[in-house]
């Protein structure tokens, strides 16, 4: 139970990696925020599973990218819980597009969700840690296209490499108040995100192949590292981005 009596708000907590996040703090003590912007089914799923659990849980809907949503996020855990110890920054979105076909819309989409969500959310929950004196645990989620490129992620790409940048700003300014700030970078992860890239390829197990350990990643094989970070026993780890990717980066360069 490393995270008993501790609250986390998890974004984009329904689904592929943010769902195995909820369910992995839940295992371990932790209460947990589950936020979602359409996936309402899934979320309520979710809260379900951790009050199974005999932990308590709530389900917000909120666009990360509109500071009034997040807002009204940390609204809501605050009045069911009255605290936050750990934020996990997970809410991602893309899409496959050639530069040259990209609009200016879907540029604007790919910032705001994977760039923007983490500076809003991030800067709205220190700032609740600072004035309750909370010593809290941010986690942001990145991307291994973070620190290599990938045609077709014109958008993502930058937007995750800026995630890394944020995260060791974050560290630097938030460690005198006592918030320890980190980073996941995932590699290639089966989740639904990743259904548009197995139905363009039309083969899933082509992802596999760039892998040095020779299987695409799981979800569940993402979270004990949220749970190590959010926990006292990584208490001196800060402003690090911890590559998840099963060689990938490594294969990529």
């Amino acid at each position: 139970m490393q995270l008993k009596n501790k609250v986390a708000l998890v974004t984009g907590g329904s689904r592929g990696i943010g769902r195995a996040i909820s369910l992995a703090f839940a295992e371990e003590g932790a209460d947990v925020v589950v936020n979602y912007y359409r996936a309402k089914a899934e979320a309520d799923e979710v809260v379900g599973k951790i009050r199974e659990m005999g932990q308590h849980a709530i389900a917000v809907q909120a666009d990360v990218a509109i500071a009034e949503h997040v807002n009204r996020i940390v609204e809501k855990a605050l009045e069911e819980f009255g605290r936050i110890d750990i934020l996990v920054n997970n809410s991602g979105w893309v899409k496959a597009t050639p530069f040259l076909e990209m609009s200016v819309e879907e540029w604007d989409r790919g910032i705001a969700i994977n760039l923007r969500g983490v500076f809003l959310c991030g800067q709205a929950v220190a700032r609740v840690m600072v004035q309750n004196g909370i010593r809290g645990k941010i986690i942001n989620v990145g991307s291994v296209l973070g620190f290599t490129p990938l045609p077709g992620r014109a958008h993502y790409g930058p937007a995750k490499a800026g995630v890394n940048n944020l995260t060791r700003i974050m560290a630097h300014e938030l460690a005198p108040y006592g918030i320890i700030v980190n980073g996941i970078a995932p590699g290639t992860v089966d989740t639904g995100m990743m259904e548009q890239f197995y139905e363009q390829a039309g083969n899933k197990e082509v992802f596999a192949e760039p892998i040095p350990v020779g299987h695409i990643g799981l979800p569940e094989e993402i979270a004990p590292f949220a749970v190590l970070l959010a926990s006292d026993r990584a208490s001196f780890i800060a402003g690090t981005m911890i590559l998840v990717d099963g060689g990938m980066l490594a294969c990529l360069h």
